[in-house]
């Protein structure tokens, strides 16, 4: 069975059998293998501005000589 013949029948479910339907396929894509290059129960590492004091800074000077600039 194609999109094009599913789509029509999932946009006449109500709203309840929507999302029974998302985590059904959420939980089918949980099982398939390559689907990511991410692996299974790894730690990633993702680089946030949380506990970088300067990069604050940083960027409240920015913005401050952005809205300077604004003013002119």
């Amino acid at each position: 069975m194609s999109l094009a013949e599913v789509l029509p029948m999932a946009r006449r479910l109500s709203v309840t059998e929507k999302l029974k339907l998302i985590r059904i396929l959420v939980e089918d894509l949980e099982m398939a293998k390559d689907i990511s290059p991410l692996e299974p129960f790894k730690t990633y590492d993702l680089p946030t501005l949380y506990n970088s004091f300067g990069a604050g800074a940083v960027l409240m000077k920015a913005l401050k000589q952005s809205d300077a600039s604004l003013l002119k």
